[in-house]
């Protein structure tokens, strides 16, 4: 059985590779990268790299010949995704795959505030119009992706919100790699959709409280509305485009977009519990 990951020398697939070779060969495992140069450390521990650029649609089917199953990690170019998803899928067609896991988003199909679901959607759709079986693997967001606002509010104070009182359920990158491996390497490759989420929620007053507690310091939430948080973060001179997506990340949050509670799907495919935030940040906050 050959497993092909895209973006191999991501900060995810990397780590998905890194749990593939913990349940399988090297030989069975194509490392698929636009730059191949990147992936030579992947190539010295006996994996096959293969050139993979999601914006030159003639050259995947190539690439995906004798494939089994395929993890389609989307891509992050906000306005081409879907463009290069469909060119994937397209080649995975065009190339035989039988078996293909993509990453999406939690809670994709259902998500009304959530800005980048919409890409998902899209995706989802077009995959379930393809020839092979889909596995969705619908993460929620990675606990890496606060770290930032950690450390910035570890150094203010204070964290600004407009989330209200809603849950959000994180899990380390890698509880989401390992769960994609263990998706590629099961005994049967089924059509399945998994919503992946930590084993447990916060509020935003939880997150300053742990982030104070880290960084030992008084670091409290500071409660506005959209409209206020919006033109706080205007203020401060971010862009459109990052005001509108951390605006609708907080909006997402407050409508339980990114809590999945009590599910436990995420720790039932890796055989463990998901890494706490505490942990996440604490390596984060402590370098």
């Amino acid at each position: 059985m050959t497993i092909a990951i895209t973006a191999a020398t991501g900060q995810l697939g990397r780590l998905v590779v890194d749990e593939l070779l913990a349940r399988t060969s090297a030989e069975q495992i194509v490392a698929l990268a636009r730059d191949t140069s990147k992936a030579a450390d992947l190539a010295a521990r006996g994996i096959e790299v293969r050139p993979f650029d999601y914006d030159r649609p003639e050259a995947l089917a190539p690439a995906l010949e004798g494939v089994d199953r395929l993890l389609l990690i989307s891509g992050d170019a906000v306005g081409q995704r879907v463009a290069q998803h469909a060119a994937v899928i397209e080649a995975a067609t065009a190339s035989r795959v039988p078996f293909v896991a993509y990453t999406s988003v939690l809670h994709a199909d259902t998500a009304q505030h959530l800005a980048v679901a919409p890409d998902h959607v899209e995706t989802e759709q077009l995959l379930a119009d393809a020839p092979f079986a889909v596995a969705l693997l619908r993460n929620g967001w990675y606990s890496e992706n606060l770290v930032d606002a950690a450390a910035q509010a570890a150094g203010s104070g204070y964290v600004l919100t407009s989330a209200g009182d809603g849950r959000q359920f994180t899990a380390a990158r890698r509880d989401y790699a390992a769960a994609a491996a263990a998706v590629l390497t099961a005994e049967t490759a089924e059509a399945a959709t998994y919503e992946l989420a930590g084993d447990t929620g916060f509020t935003q007053d939880e997150f300053a409280q742990l982030v104070g507690e880290l960084a030992g310091a008084t670091v409290t939430a500071q409660h506005v509305s959209t409209e206020g948080h919006r033109a706080a973060l205007a203020e401060a001179g971010l862009p459109d485009g990052l005001v509108d997506f951390l605006v609708s990340t907080e909006q997402a949050v407050a409508h339980g977009e990114l809590a999945d509670p009590a599910s436990g799907t995420l720790s039932g495919l890796i055989g463990r519990p998901t890494t706490p935030l505490r942990e996440t940040l604490a390596g984060a906050l402590t370098r």
